[in-house]
């Protein structure tokens, strides 16, 4: 059993649990399920989310076997694969748990009517299907195991997610720029790029466009309607790709006042699915606004001991707490002459590095402006992008409910 957050009572902050009562117990078929679940629920109990959970390999009938035998735990989920009909075995889980049990489903096979029969026959909390993410897991899990207890309430429309450099040229506005092609052009989800630099953010030339209407602008005065003023203010670049920013200005004094941002971004996010924050941490109160607004946060560091160094300090400021999940560590140029090896970076850091791009410094040697992203990304760096859209909460092909 892993104990996270807590002994095998549950620390549940006086919610009600029962103290016999493990938080969660998981039957996962595969390594790969077995192993994000257990990671989610770390990250919920290194931001204040306690809980203690088994995660195990097995099948429902494992499950049934199993929890015959043991109190009722808070949540339970099971995997039940490509099952195609896994509704008898669903039922007969039920007549071993109590009633008050949350029941997680996840599975293969994407179909409407097996979603229908989970959830409504079965009466499980949810359907979810593979590939599943740690990002996933924090967001179906932190209202489940809190019990109603204060969460960021970040779940009406899309997703904020900041890139945030360990400092200045370690790949952050590159990463964050195929990120936000990948999903607006390649996926074609509502993206909108914002690039948060107020004084020299490369956005506007990246792309070859002109912010008539400037980001810090609009945090200086949003109006009566900050809906309209931002979809004044877009500017549209491919597909359903959209980049907002703020002409160059290195004389620039930023001075929005407090909560601008969540007012903007607000309604940014009923207008777009995807929001990617290219966000360069400075000391102001509209950047760490944005960060508190991210439900995702990436940040970018090279091998460098410098980087390092400040990336054990930015690991700290992008922890906020009541948001469910760690931020995500990606290390670009890996393996640069005269850097820190991956190990080394990972010991100081105790922890793992999430996602890594080797070093490639050709990779847009020779591009025009407008051409740097026209098609990107490409090769190792799309297959960086596709691993960290996941990572972040994107799912390709899953059809909804209805």
């Amino acid at each position: 059993m892993d104990s996270i957050g807590g002994n095998i009572a549950v620390d549940d902050g006086g919610l009600g649990g029962r103290q016999e009562q493990i938080t969660v117990i998981g039957f996962a078929l595969d390594a790969a399920t077995e192993t994000v679940l257990r990671e989610g629920l770390q990250d919920l109990a290194q931001t204040g989310i306690h809980n203690t959970a088994d995660i195990r390999r097995g099948t429902v009938k494992t499950a049934i076997a199993t929890l015959a035998k043991m109190p009722t735990p808070q949540i339970v989920v099971v995997d039940i694969g490509r099952d195609e009909r896994p509704i008898q075995g669903l039922l007969e889980l039920g007549d071993v748990i109590e009633p008050s049990v949350s029941l997680l489903v996840i599975g293969e096979i994407d179909d409407v009517d097996l979603y229908r029969d989970i959830t409504r026959r079965v009466g499980a909390v949810d359907y979810l299907f593979k590939p599943i993410n740690r990002e996933i897991v924090t967001r179906h899990f932190a209202s489940l195991i809190t019990r109603n207890a204060p969460v960021t309430d970040l779940t009406r429309g899309g997703r904020v997610i900041s890139v945030i450099g360990a400092r200045g040229g370690v790949g952050t506005s590159t990463i964050a720029a195929a990120l936000a092609w990948y999903l607006g052009v390649d996926a074609s989800r509502h993206t909108l790029l914002l690039d948060a630099d107020p004084f020299i953010g490369p956005t506007q030339e990246w792309f070859g466009v002109t912010f008539q209407h400037a980001f810090q602008s609009l945090l200086a005065d949003p109006g009566e309607d900050p809906g309209a003023a931002v979809a004044a203010a877009v500017c549209p670049v491919r597909n359903r790709l959209h980049v907002l920013g703020s002409p160059p200005d290195l004389e620039r004094q930023p001075a929005a006042p407090p909560g601008a941002a969540r007012r903007v971004i607000d309604a940014i996010r009923m207008r777009f699915n995807f929001v990617i924050v290219d966000l360069p941490f400075m000391p102001i109160q509209q950047h760490r606004e944005l960060l508190e607004l991210s439900q995702h946060r990436i940040i970018v560091l090279d091998p460098s001991l410098a980087s390092l160094r400040d990336t054990v300090r930015l690991i700290a400021a992008a922890t906020i707490p009541g948001q469910p999940q760690r931020p995500t560590i990606l290390l670009n140029r890996e393996g640069a002459s005269g850097g820190l090896r991956r190990k080394q970076i990972e010991d100081a850091l105790k922890r793992k590095v999430d996602l890594s791009l080797h070093d490639l410094p050709k990779l847009f040697t020779g591009l025009a402006a407008q051409e740097r992203f026209a098609g990107a990304p490409k090769g190792p760096l799309l297959r960086l992008i596709e691993d960290l859209a996941r990572e972040a909460g994107f799912e390709r092909g899953r059809s909804a409910p209805a």
